[in-house]
């Protein structure tokens, strides 16, 4: 329904040419609509109306799994670093050989850290990966928990703080 060519065309010339992500967003909802973009190349179909934060949503799972596409040697399930280990599967983490007991949360804060290794993450970040995109709350409530954990992993500390940005996870 685009001006010139439809959007399958589009899709079509497209697919020719790249291996673009693609999710469609269209007003066609039929069936068969649906599977002929899928069928051309179409990663992912949505129809209109929709939820902002649906596509939202769908755009960071197709993110995730474009990384690990791009990644595959990275071992999702295992973090090993120089002295703390983390086995996501089995949701334990090893300081020096010693198992630390964390909550969910902990846990999941310390995973989401860890696996963005070096890099900066603001409150806002932490809390999307925590608690999911539809947290409303206090975003104080990633300090609280982080001081949580660097407690429970005592002197082996690997979470710095960045003023006035975040949070990063260094391995020392």
């Amino acid at each position: 329904m685009l001006p010139g060519m439809d959007g399958i065309e589009l899709l079509a010339n497209l697919r020719r040419e790249s291996n673009v992500y693609v999710i469609m967003l269209t007003a066609r909802s039929e069936e068969t609509d649906k599977i002929i973009g899928l069928s051309v190349g179409a990663d992912d179909y949505l129809t209109k109306p929709f939820s902002p934060r649906e596509l939202i949503a769908r755009i960071k799972a197709a993110l995730r799994r474009i990384q690990n596409v791009n990644n595959p040697s990275f071992d999702t399930s295992l973090l090993r670093f120089s002295r703390i280990h983390i086995d996501i599967s089995e949701r334990r983490v090893w300081v020096d050989e010693r198992l630390i007991d964390l909550t969910a949360v902990e846990f999941d804060l310390l995973v989401a850290l860890a696996q963005h290794h070096g890099m900066v993450l603001s409150r806002e970040q932490l809390l999307e990966k925590t608690w999911g995109y539809d947290y409303f709350g206090d975003t104080r409530v990633v300090d609280v928990h982080i001081g949580h954990v660097r407690q429970k992993l005592g002197d082996a500390c690997f979470i710095e703080t960045v003023r006035g940005v975040g949070y990063r996870f260094e391995d020392k």
